[in-house]
């Protein structure tokens, strides 16, 4: 009898293991040629709509303390108690990737008390019915990943920054188109991190957020030939090398410029995470892709004018991203400058009076500048102490010359008022400017100095910056100023004090700048323009006379400039062509007209008979203009933080 029992005993186990949830992912090793990762379960009994599957790393982590989540109805047999479902490729974490199976019953409400970014409670993970095997990256993050490139100080050198889990040596090693690798010049790799406790606060220093960022590499390629395709990889023989990259080598020298310049870009994932990621950074990155085959052996740079992961405090989503762009960014060096959402916190040393409800927000998740700072490495050596040491934030403001263009950049999130570092930074920065080497000055940050947007709570920074910059802009003639901050496209006019100087998109250089808002990379909250005076209740706003074009739609712009003119372009994504362009000729070709030699003589006498008569009035001229023009600007006031 007993055996009996014992029989019946074992054969009800059986059955009942046989019936159990299970949740396999595949493959549970991701090597480089692995795409996609699926996910399949089977034998969940009475599924409900809302079940769903989580994402976790490390595996070690709390079932409350997941990436994001995966709702099972999109699997077309969800309703069977069987489907699959399908990831594209995940950055690798440095930690192995972990799927959990929950169940979600109708009519139960959420407890968790965390919330979406529509203010709804986030699965709770109560009800779990399966756990998948582990699932890592090849080579369990020695191998090197998330590269990207950017201009160093010297014309001839480009720095290569990239991340692996450890700090041990790695180096870059290079060479010119047709060099054997073994001929290859080799570079030593520095490694910089940082850790939890820097962080200013949640969600970036919680355990809902914190991930280790592993140790980004930094090295530079010296002595490049200007204008060269040169191939490269990063990596050691002991952690694994990554695969080829190429690049075409700065030339300062160079008759043209191109760049892809953007703002708010932010980051896709392909999940349910704290808050809605945007799909169409996707496509802009894809279009710029589009654009660099075409241009081929030809120079270009992207620039990327703050708000730049969107990552807000959940580190893995910066992973996101550096996989995101480095199709684009490991050939084509990539510049950044900070915005409202790597850098504010209260706690920020810099808060004037007239910033109130400007920079005591918390967009940057509890960031405070850190990653931003690690992760890029720009030229020039700006920084600012946190006063909590935490490492200095970095990459504020700084230029380069590429080819006819001197391209600067500033920081709108820290002091830049007269007398600041940054304002004589970019007093003395223009100042020193080559105009017969880079005929055009194209300067960028990331809150706009103009805007139509209503955005009033920005209003008091856009009369700082016209007080303290427009002046500078205006006596150095910058040609292009762009900002982001604003997730629509928008071209003024060239502006001086509020005032329109030409509102045709091709003409001469006016002496003032044209102000372009370029934050419509990605992110997806856009704001409504402002009102008319004469209009306040119809709900279409007219366009201010000062906006030459505005439009909501994603996309980026495309500057290509030589040494008789800029063109910038805005290229939308849904279609991949131009919907908007303005030109800046240096000077009017139409007047170069070739004259007899007599006649050019006989200006010549009238021209030298009026220049006493004209030197006279002109110095009176000068000296009542410069009382009129004195009053234009609003005076400036010194203000200490």
């Amino acid at each position: 009898m007993v055996p009996f029992l014992l029989l019946l005993h074992l054969a009800v186990n059986v059955a009942a293991a046989g019936d159990a949830t299970t949740l396999t992912a595949t493959p549970a090793t991701i090597t480089r040629s692995d795409q996609w990762i699926t996910l399949r379960w089977s034998n969940l009994p009475s599924p409900s709509p809302l079940d769903y599957v989580a994402l976790y790393s490390p595996p070690s982590s709390a079932d409350l303390d997941y990436l994001g989540f995966l709702f099972l109805n999109a699997s077309a047999s969800w309703a069977t108690g069987a489907g699959t479902l399908v990831l594209p490729r995940l950055p690798d974490l440095r930690a192995p990737y972990q799927f959990r199976l929950f169940r979600s019953p109708p009519g139960e409400p959420s407890t968790n008390t965390r919330l979406d970014q529509d203010h709804d409670p986030l699965p709770d993970a109560r009800h779990r019915a399966a756990v998948s095997g582990d699932v890592r990256a090849e080579g369990n993050g020695s191998r090197p990943a998330q590269v990207h490139l950017a201009f160093a100080d010297a014309p001839d050198e480009m720095r290569v920054l990239f991340v692996c889990g450890d700090s041990g040596n790695r180096a870059v090693r290079y060479g010119l188109l047709g060099r054997r690798e073994e001929e290859w010049d080799e570079a030593p790799a520095e490694a910089r991190t940082y850790e939890r406790r820097q962080m200013c606060g949640y969600p970036a220093n919680d355990i809902v957020g914190w991930r280790d960022p592993g140790f980004v590499f930094d090295a530079v390629m010296k002595r490049l030939q200007p204008g060269r395709r040169y191939f490269y990889k990063v990596g050691s023989d002991s952690g694994g090398w990554s695969e080829k990259y190429s690049f075409i080598s700065r030339d300062i020298e160079a008759n043209e410029t191109i760049a892809f310049l953007f703002g708010d870009l932010g980051t896709y994932v392909p999940y349910n995470t704290y808050f809605r990621t945007p799909q169409e950074s996707l496509s802009t990155v894809k279009w710029i892709l589009r654009d660099l085959e075409v241009i081929g052996d030809r120079a270009a740079l992207i620039s990327h004018i703050g708000d730049i992961s969107y990552a807000k405090g959940y580190a893995w989503l910066w992973d996101h991203f550096f996989q995101q762009i480095e199709p684009i960014a490991s050939s084509t060096p990539y510049h950044v400058c900070i915005g409202n959402h790597e850098y504010d916190w209260p706690s920020q040393p810099w808060t004037p009076s007239w910033s109130a409800n400007i920079y005591n927000g918390k967009d940057s998740g509890g960031e405070c500048g850190i990653p931003y700072s690690i992760k890029f490495r720009m030229p020039g050596n700006s920084s600012l102490s946190t006063g909590t040491g935490a490492p200095d934030t970095q990459n504020l403001y700084y230029s380069f010359d590429a080819g006819v263009v001197h391209f600067v950049y500033m920081s709108t999130e820290t002091d830049f008022t007269q007398g600041s570092a940054q304002h004589n930074f970019i007093k003395v920065d223009l100042e020193r400017v080559n105009r017969s080497r880079t005929p055009f000055i194209v300067f960028q940050g990331h809150r706009p100095m103009y805007t139509s947007s209503n955005g009033t709570r920005d209003a008091a920074h856009r009369e700082q910056m016209i007080q303290h910059l427009e002046q500078l802009f205006v006596k150095h003639n910058v040609t292009l100023a762009l900002w982001g901050h604003i997730h629509v496209y928008e071209r003024f006019c060239p502006m001086k004090n509020n005032q329109c100087m030409n509102t045709s998109s091709s003409f001469v250089y006016p002496g003032a700048p044209v102000h372009v808002v370029i934050g419509m990379a990605g992110q997806d909250h856009q704001p409504s323009w402002e009102a008319r005076p004469d209009h306040p209740d119809v709900p279409i706003f007219p366009q201010p006379e000062r906006s030459m074009y505005r439009g909501s739609e994603f996309g980026y712009t495309k500057l290509m400039a030589t040494r008789e003119k800029l063109t910038l372009v805005y290229i939308g994504n849904h279609d991949g062509q131009v919907h908007d362009m303005v030109e800046i000729f240096l000077y009017n070709n139409s007047m170069s007209v070739k004259l007899p030699p007599k006649v050019i003589w006989m200006y010549m006498g009238i021209a030298s008979g009026v220049m006493l008569s004209l030197l006279v009035g002109i110095l009176a001229g000068f000296l009542v203009r410069r009382k009129r023009d004195s009053g234009r600007w609003i005076p400036i006031v010194n203000e200490e933080a």
